[in-house]
């Protein structure tokens, strides 16, 4: 049996060398399940390798070759549909965005529709649920509340008042 590297390092994130390479590249931020396969099976035909192969089990040439795909999927005939930047509204291109750069984007989204005023963005801002779900009873960390607030809520507790006509307990 070859030797398994536990923990492989493929576009800048350590991922489980144990695991079949279609699970491990899941790993990364931008890669689910479909694309996965997708990467995976492109992949094994351009390397001729056995669909049961760690990712510990890869040579250091096909780990630069998976890393190289799964940076510049277009390059390599990745089906359009399967990205998930299509028609990027800066260059109008279809990319596939991983990691760092597909949060940078995402912020740089909701930062426009802010700038520009649109309900999904305004409601971004003001930390409020953006998808119609419903705020009463739900959803108390992200935002304002629209259900009950509680009055004098800083106010401290009044001391208790003990029962009138009480007589204290008597001692044995």
């Amino acid at each position: 049996m070859a030797e398994i590297n536990y923990i492989v390092r493929v576009a800048g994130k350590d991922l489980d060398g144990t695991k079949k390479v279609e699970y491990a590249i899941q790993g990364l931020k931008g890669i689910g399940p479909r694309i996965g396969e997708v990467l995976s099976s492109k992949f094994r035909r351009e390397t001729n390798t056995n669909r049961s192969k760690r990712l510990g089990e890869l040579t250091t040439e096909e780990i630069a070759k998976l890393e190289d795909l799964i940076v510049n999927p277009e390059k390599h005939g990745v089906p359009i549909w399967a990205m998930n930047r299509r028609k990027d509204i800066e260059t109008g291109q279809d990319k596939h965005m991983i990691m760092n750069e597909l949060a940078f984007a995402f912020k740089k989204d909701i930062e426009r529709m802010a700038e520009m005023k649109s309900y999904k963005g305004l409601r971004h801002m003001s930390g409020l649920t953006v998808r119609g779900q419903k705020t009463k009873s739900r959803h108390r960390g992200k935002g304002g509340t629209v259900g009950v607030s509680k009055k004098d809520a800083g106010k401290p507790a009044a001391p208790a008042k003990s029962a009138a006509g009480a007589k204290p307990a008597a001692k044995k």
